[in-house]
């Protein structure tokens, strides 16, 4: 069925052409991924679905009574609202309507009056009932969310946890999701494919996590220059027939090209042959330089050039016996390590466990409260801080790149700064652009390309993927591997790290900081887990200090309120709300296989039917269980 369709749809900001004759299609039960380069017009492509946007020419149409929903790219202001006001505004269009339904009811009303009472409860019932509390109880609980926290009391992942329950609380038949693993840690990112994996409806989104993408898609839709271009199948299919696509399209066009050079030629032979010059012939020449006019030219290439410096000493870092910690709190616990020259490190870890504290104690910038830590000799460190504290808003790209020099020293070469920033995709126009009017992904381009101006032998990198595109982020990583000097990398970047780093330090579940030699991928076969620090404090009777809906206890289960029956019901559900759990997680666990999707549909979508039913199954034990519970 299909729930949105584009058709010759073309929308420009400016003289900039972001969708030109657009057509597409969204199916009911997709997982359809935008990709594209940072400022290709994706976010917009959701606007225009969400009716944010109009389209300059072209229609969309929308299956009647079509009800979408969008997490959006920016996490939400910490607002001074509690978790529950903020999850519940999702349903304000509801609300609406059964006030319109109720005050239609109070009044004699016409046949006319009478359809647009039907209308109204169709709707009020498609989109969840007429009970909106309850609703909005059961997407906390399946969220665990902490529903009496403050907005501004949580932390960034927390938030958007919360946004997630705010958009899925109307149950929308189309969810879209911008960019939705910015800033979330590993664990989090894990919880939320689970999330969209057993979504119901039609799920369209944004990602440049390419492990998450690869997990998620169904189909992928291909943003550039205006055109989309859909490739049915998952990230790793997309990449095979891409490359098949271009090397065909390279093919084609060098055919095309020689035929056009040799009509040229003819046309402009002497006289004799104008003489006899056929004029259908110039008729089709013609043709195919207008044709040759409007091919696509290939955009430029990301090219990061790393400036190496002078080798360092072979030991590069040695940490013994280090203790430290925050307000009582120990986050590293008698930790030594020894780096040396050549080393590529990724460190791994959850919000709020320690890392950039341990990468300050590294560098020297920060003492331990106990241990102590050596640095080698002949050090050049680039450190690339995820906070953006070198970034001055008011300058130009090139102005903060070059520190006001024209000319830069790359390599040993000169190199003008226009041509430098070009080779991080900065157009001449955009590099005298302020820096405060730029996104989040050309930001982190700019801090890149500061950073590789300047010699180092030993590099540092604090989540440099954040907002980069796929693009920058494959170059990025080829140049990794190419480089000479020693590499510590953060990030939660599960596809960045695999590709780059050849051991790794984790902080794991029950506070230690272990290292293992491989990378991500081959740490989780060993079956750990991650440390997890950002959890809200208990905020109500549903939730734990972990965060986790507290277990249904028997003890609790006499008392003289309730009937016997009743009384029988509220000492069964412990154990209903267990085996569903138990159901739940086995159900999760085969669709977590990598080879789940690639099944037919006719064995996928069972299984995703029967985790859908258990966990409403659940959702409607955990509210009876509370409800008996209250009558206690």
């Amino acid at each position: 069925m299909t729930l949105v369709r584009f058709d010759n749809v073309c929308l420009e900001f400016g003289d900039v052409p972001l969708l030109t004759d657009a057509c597409f299609t969204l199916e009911a039960d997709e997982r359809v991924c935008l990709i594209g380069r940072n400022g290709a017009g994706k976010s917009s492509m959701l606007k225009l679905i969400s009716g944010e946007l109009q389209p300059d020419r072209g229609d969309i149409h929308f299956r009647q009574e079509l009800r979408l929903s969008k997490l959006e790219q920016d996490l939400p202001a910490g607002l001074d609202v509690r978790v529950r006001e903020f999850v519940a505004d999702g349903l304000a269009g509801l609300r609406q309507l059964i006030q319109r339904f109720n005050s239609l009811s109070d009044i004699q009303l016409d046949t006319q009056g009478l359809r647009e009472l039907e209308v109204l409860q169709r709707e009020i019932e498609a989109g969840g009932g007429w009970d909106v509390d309850r609703q909005v109880d059961t997407v906390i609980a399946r969220l665990n969310l902490p529903a009496e926290r403050h907005m501004n009391e949580l932390s960034g992942g927390w938030r958007r946890r919360v946004a997630l329950g705010r958009a899925l609380v109307s149950r929308p038949d189309v969810l879209m999701l911008d960019e939705p693993t910015n800033h979330l840690d590993i664990s989090t990112i894990e919880w939320l494919e689970q999330e969209i994996r057993a979504y119901p409806g039609a799920v369209i989104f944004i990602t440049h996590d390419r492990a998450f993408l690869q997990k998620l898609a169904t189909r992928i839709i291909e943003l550039d220059r205006g055109k989309l271009t859909n490739w049915p199948g998952d990230y790793r299919n997309y990449l095979y027939q891409k490359e098949k696509a271009l090397e065909e399209e390279a093919r084609h066009n060098a055919l095309f090209d020689k035929k056009l050079a040799q009509e040229e030629t003819w046309i402009r032979q002497g006289i004799k042959a104008r003489r006899t010059r056929n004029e259908g012939r110039v008729r089709a020449l013609q043709a195919m330089r207008e044709e040759r006019a409007r091919r696509l030219k290939p955009q430029d290439k990301a090219r990061i050039r790393l400036e190496d410096a002078e080798q360092s000493g072979r030991k590069v870092v040695e940490a013994r016996n280090i203790c430290h910690g925050y307000n009582g709190e120990q986050l590293i616990r008698d930790f030594s390590l020894k780096i040396m020259r050549g080393d590529r490190i990724g460190l791994i870890g959850n919000n709020g466990v320690g890392k950039s504290t341990l990468l300050r104690i590294l560098l020297g910038e920060l003492q331990p409260d106990k241990g102590s830590v050596k640095l080698g000799t002949n050090l050049e460190i680039g450190y690339f801080d995820q906070l953006h504290r070198e970034l001055d808003p008011d300058k130009t790209v090139a102005d903060t790149v070059g520190d006001g020099r024209d000319y830069l020293n790359i390599n040993g070469k000169e190199l003008h700064i226009v041509s430098y920033l070009r080779d991080f995709l900065f157009s001449p126009q955009r590099a005298r652009t302020p820096v405060k009017a730029l996104s989040g992904g050309e930001r982190n381009r700019i801090l890149l390309a500061k950073l590789f101006t300047r010699p180092s032998n030993l590099l540092i990198l604090d989540e440099p993927t954040n907002d980069l595109d796929v693009e920058i982020l494959e170059v990025l990583e080829e140049k990794l591997t190419e480089y000479n000097g020693t590499l510590i990398l953060v990030s939660h970047d599960r596809a960045f790290l695999d590709n780059v780093v050849t051991s790794i330090l984790v902080f794991e579940d029950g506070g230690n900081l272990q290292e293992y030699v491989g990378d991500y991928s081959d740490w989780l076969r060993r079956g750990k887990s991650l440390e997890q620090k950002d959890t809200p404090r208990k905020a109500d009777a549903r939730s734990s200090p972990d965060n986790q809906p507290d277990k249904p206890s028997p003890a609790k289960s006499k008392s003289a309120k309730l009937s016997y029956k009743l009384q029988r019901e509220l000492d069964s559900l412990p154990e209903v709300i267990e085996s569903l759990e138990r159901e739940i997680a086995a159900l999760q666990a085969e669709t977590n296989n990598p080879d789940f999707y690639s099944k037919p549909f006719e064995q996928v979508q069972p299984v995703l039917d029967k985790l859908k039913q258990k966990q409403d199954d659940l959702d409607r034990a955990i509210e009876r269980w509370s409800e008996l519970e209250a009558m206690n």
